[in-house]
């Protein structure tokens, strides 16, 4: 049995109740953790629900607190706390990112920190003086941290498989479920269902930043009809609308570290169609549990061929790769891998601290 500090990010509890991909993941995770057996101790916002033991240094998470203007102060304070606990675990896995990172010296207990996110020119002043571990939930997601010592292996993302419901029969209508912003391409999903016309279902958040895009590029094109616009949508609706649509449309513009929108589609038995950028090419297998593809002409073309795909050998395929017990397992392997590695360099510097004490003799 291990001793585990799961540190979640504040501004989503955990699990969120719509968007929180991160949130969701280490519900997902500490939740297996727990029923494997081991000693789970998730620091997250009160409002948090969890079968482990739950560590809150707020009663909220931000998003929904009332006169929080500057999330830092409560962030500072959250990772602090649960630091502060550290001594009292084999390990800390850190989905915070850089604040728990810049803290790591401060704590006695081995830390893995998972990369949610990019690392931004900025970050990267925390990230040269990193001397814990990290892992990526993808290859991709490791491009350009070569640099970086302590790297612990890809683990990819895991889900509850069995909480998204499946269904073989499809309906008549594509899906696209993401942040209404340029790098997911609702524009370009758009573009598609024009080309076939065929109608799409649009549904995910609008974050501030993103106002401008989606009210200026986004918004005019939403006809009520061919393309439907359902808002952000929460944990029920996202599983209706994954195992009704015919396909899910994933032209991102970005590299993206993973797409839990991928699997959990999958998981419906509806097959992902997703350009063949970031992450998507390890996550879909092309030709089995969707397609892969460059443009939105070959999007649109691969859409028609959505309903050879058998949805029973999709459901088997996320079932395989992306359950949360797999997800779960491959983590403590990666945790093993990393408190061997402590013990071996501990060792090591005793042995060299004794070899210098003879020596000085």
């Amino acid at each position: 049995m291990m001793k585990i500090l799961q540190v979640a990010p504040l501004w989503e509890r955990v699990p969120p109740p719509a968007y929180g991909g991160i949130e969701y993941v280490v519900s997902v995770l500490t939740e297996e953790l727990v029923r494997l057996g081991h000693q789970v101790t998730l620091a997250a916002s009160g409002d948090s629900q969890t079968k482990a033991h739950l560590l809150a240094s707020y009663e909220r998470s931000l998003r929904t607190a009332e006169g929080v203007r500057d999330p830092a102060p409560y962030n500072y304070v959250h990772v602090a706390a649960a630091l502060q606990s550290a001594a009292d675990f084999d390990i800390v896995h850190n989905h915070t990112g850089e604040m728990a990172m810049a803290m790591q010296p401060l704590s006695p207990t081995p830390m893995l920190t998972t990369v949610h996110n990019l690392v931004t020119p900025d970050g990267s002043a925390v990230w040269d003086k990193y001397t814990g571990h990290f892992n990526t939930p993808s290859e991709a997601a490791r491009a350009g941290m070569e640099r970086y010592p302590g790297f612990a292996g890809v683990v990819y993302h895991g889900i509850d498989v069995d909480s998204f419901p499946f269904q073989a029969a499809k309906e008549d209508f594509m899906l696209f479920l993401s942040r209404m912003s340029p790098e997911k391409g609702p524009v370009e999903a758009i573009e598609v269902a024009k080309r076939l016309g065929k109608k799409l279902v649009m549904a995910g958040k609008v974050d501030d930043k993103d106002h401008e895009y989606f009210w200026s590029e986004v918004a005019p094109l939403i006809d009520g009809r061919l393309v439907q616009y359902v808002g952000e949508a929460d944990a029920m609706l996202k599983r209706e609308l994954f195992r009704g649509a015919c396909c899910v449309l994933f032209p991102i513009r970005w590299n993206e570290p993973f797409g839990l929108v991928l699997v959990e589609a999958m998981a419906c038995g509806t097959p992902a169609i997703a350009f063949r950028q970031g992450a998507a090419p390890e996550i879909i297998a092309d030709g089995l549990s969707g397609y892969l593809v460059n443009d939105t002409a070959e999007m649109a073309e691969m859409v028609k061929r959505a309903d050879r795909l058998d949805a029973t050998a999709i459901r088997a395929y996320v079932e395989r790769r992306f359950s949360a017990r797999a997800m779960a397992q491959a983590y403590l392997r990666t945790y093993t891998r990393i408190l061997e590695r402590e013990d071996a360099q501990r060792r090591d510097d005793l042995g060299w601290l004794r070899s210098g004490h003879k020596l000085a003799g």
